[in-house]
């Protein structure tokens, strides 16, 4: 191999480094609060070393035909995060708030109309990537199934059976980082104007995740996440 192969290969990983780094510096402000400057600083550093390594084990699920690829990127970002947090006395829950937070400003951003354009959830398209994960031609990617609203609670939803991001922190030994990946998707209804109803998630060791959408809607994404679907369905106690 020489110079110039090794050169167009490693220009991908150069970029998605770049990218993480800009993220870290721009979006990691509560570490300052919690850590100090100093700390935070090192942490940064940390965080981009770590990161490194994690992206050739990231699985391939089809690149850009794939619409859950960027979950998948997203994910080696938390990995990196909450490992070098948990050196440093940190939590699970300190790498979820950084990406929520992170989730929050870059809608906020958006304007409305083409914010929503982006992010409502539309038939048609989780119809495509339901005739996609049933091909199962990835063994880290989902596996979907299309319901059919009850005309009242909700307009229609998705149940997913299998999750990419579970199964890779999985892999990872990050199992308590996955739920915080999930919280993103709440997010990301309050800021496409939908409703979305959810019992129970992979995530907790339910046997799916139940998406119920109601559009347009309202969805409210507390922080920290109350996690409701850690009971799987059941009514609470």
């Amino acid at each position: 191999m020489n110079a110039t192969t090794r050169t167009r290969i490693d220009l991908p990983t150069q970029w998605k480094v770049r990218r993480f780094n800009r993220f870290l510096n721009r979006h990691t402000d509560t570490l300052n609060a919690r850590f100090g400057e100093s700390e935070a600083a090192e942490m940064r550093r940390q965080m981009l070393a770590e990161y490194r390594p994690i992206i050739p084990q990231v699985p391939y699920v089809g690149g850009r035909r794939n619409r859950y690829t960027p979950a998948l990127a997203m994910s080696a970002w938390a990995l990196a995060m909450y490992r070098v947090l948990l050196q440093h006395g940190g939590s699970a829950q300190d790498a979820g708030e950084i990406l929520h937070n992170y989730a929050k400003s870059s809608y906020q951003r958006i304007p409305r109309p083409l914010r929503i354009w982006m992010l409502r959830p539309r038939r048609s398209r989780a119809e495509k990537q339901v005739k996609w994960t049933q091909q199962r031609r990835y063994a880290g990617d989902w596996y979907n199934e299309i319901v059919e609203g009850d005309g009242r609670t909700f307009d229609w939803g998705i149940d997913i059976t299998e999750c990419g991001v579970v199964k890779f922190f999985h892999g990872q030994g990050a199992d308590e980082l996955t739920p915080y990946l999930c919280d993103l998707d709440y997010v990301g209804a309050q800021a496409a104007g939908v409703g979305l109803t959810r019992t129970k998630t992979l995530a907790w060791g339910c046997d799916s995740c139940d998406f119920r959408w109601k559009i347009p809607g309202d969805t409210i994404a507390t922080w920290p996440p109350t996690f409701g679907e850690q009971r799987c369905g059941r009514l609470p106690q």
